[in-house]
């Protein structure tokens, strides 16, 4: 789905502008998303499965859930209304801990060029997936994962997890084990 997102600088800061998400992946233009992290008290990770029609890495288990945030929205406000679309569940701002940001540029094909700047978020819930509604059109599957086998997962160079990167991981493995 293409939306309207705001065009950032290099540091991560609104430049003013705005274009089409298409537009800023075909031109590989600076932007933003949410990604939260969804884990339970024994420290079991939701994790969603990548339809097979996404354009980037499809079925691919991925993040519990992220989307682009758009133009003139809130990082925060982003991250509650992903969680609500992609799987149903509405939390407020209270439940969700940012941690940090992180960079990634990654050239997908010559028409596809993701530069992003991802603002993490956790959210320790104790929920049950049959009370989850998924977004069929972004969402394939959801399944909880344990911890130690979510970090050996990632690690494996045959993973089937969308290859975000050691540091990136590393990010969030530090932030779970530390939550």
């Amino acid at each position: 789905m293409d939306e309207l997102i705001d065009i950032l600088n290099e540091q991560g800061k609104p430049s003013g502008q705005t274009c089409m998400k298409s537009f800023a992946h075909k031109n590989g233009i600076f932007h933003a998303s949410a990604h939260i992290w969804i884990f339970d008290d024994h420290k079991n990770i939701l994790i969603q499965k990548r339809t097979e029609t996404k354009d980037t890495f499809p079925n691919l288990w991925d993040i519990s859930v992220a989307g682009h945030i758009s133009a003139g929205e809130k990082p925060i406000t982003s991250a509650i209304r992903e969680i609500q679309e992609e799987i149903g569940l509405t939390v407020s701002k209270n439940q969700l801990h940012y941690i940090n940001t992180f960079k990634k540029n990654i050239k997908h094909s010559e028409n596809l060029i993701d530069n992003e700047l991802h603002y993490i978020y956790m959210c320790k819930l104790n929920i049950n997936l049959s009370s989850l509604t998924i977004q069929n059109e972004e969402v394939a599957d959801i399944k909880k994962i344990k911890f130690n086998n979510f970090i050996e997962e990632v690690n494996n160079t045959n993973s089937h997890f969308v290859p975000h990167g050691k540091e990136y991981f590393n990010l969030v493995f530090k932030a779970i084990q530390n939550f």
